[in-house]
């Protein structure tokens, strides 16, 4: 083999397998770590939302008990109606202690699905109302439920843009830190394949009988097992070509 053909072999099944695993490592990485920041997101804006809109729920709970026992509804109406403004919150009412539909802020009407659930209800539910979207509704008891039950909407869709903006950034960041981890990795491998191929073109070398090209070889300079291993084939070929040897 002559010295063009040697200069130009390269390692290329050597670290094949080591590559692959690399990507594997990292792939495992950015799933597991991406699918567990966004079920932890989800889970605390979920959760935070829904203690916000309770709070909520409950601070009408407590402002409208005088005006329940004067039957100001159109105080109360106002006062629901300050509370919808706020982001996230979609719709409030307020059932009495019979369930009827005290005030809202429904428009035009009150949508069915709220008329045949639960007026007492004050666990946390999920309801889709027809043309309006997804929602979280959470109710607060007034005077233990003696008095009615205030009713609060939060918007899903909502919730879950948000959910998506937080995760999208981390996901973003994630997968840079993977593009960067991939390239820092193939470099690394190539400064490990490179002194290889250095030995492996002194050898082709050696087995071409060119002395002079073997002894002034750079590889015999190093200082690292590459420069051992090289000194040592040169030590046990000019064994070989030694007057006398068999």
């Amino acid at each position: 083999m002559s010295r063009p053909e040697a200069n130009e072999i390269r390692i290329k099944k050597l670290f094949r397998r080591t590559r692959f695993g690399i990507f594997v490592l990292f792939g495992a990485i950015v799933f597991s770590t991406s699918a567990l920041s966004i079920r932890t997101v989800s889970s605390q804006l979920s959760e935070e939302y829904e203690s916000n809109s309770a709070n909520i729920a409950k601070n009408i709970a407590d402002s409208s008990v005088d005006i329940l026992l004067n039957r100001n509804l159109a105080t109360l109406q106002s006062l629901i109606d300050q509370f919808v403004e706020i982001q996230s919150i979609r719709y409030i009412y307020i059932t009495s202690d019979t369930g009827e539909i005290l005030t809202h802020t429904f428009v035009p009407g009150v949508p069915e699905v709220i008329r045949e659930g639960d007026p007492h209800a004050t666990e946390a539910i999920e309801r889709s109302l027809p043309g309006m979207g997804d929602f979280v509704e959470v109710g607060s008891p007034i005077l233990a439920g003696q008095a009615g039950t205030v009713h609060v909407g939060m918007d899903l869709d909502l919730v879950r843009l948000k959910i998506q903006r937080a995760t999208g950034q981390q996901i973003y960041l994630i997968c840079i830190i993977l593009i960067v981890g991939i390239l820092g990795s193939i470099w690394f491998v190539r400064l490990a394949a490179t002194p290889l191929e250095d030995l492996l073109s002194y050898v082709v070398t050696l087995a071409s009988r060119d002395e002079a090209a073997a002894t002034d070889a750079k590889v015999l300079a190093r200082d690292d097992e590459i420069g051992e291993m090289a000194r040592l084939m040169l030590h046990a070929v000019k064994g070989e070509t030694a007057p006398g040897a068999d």
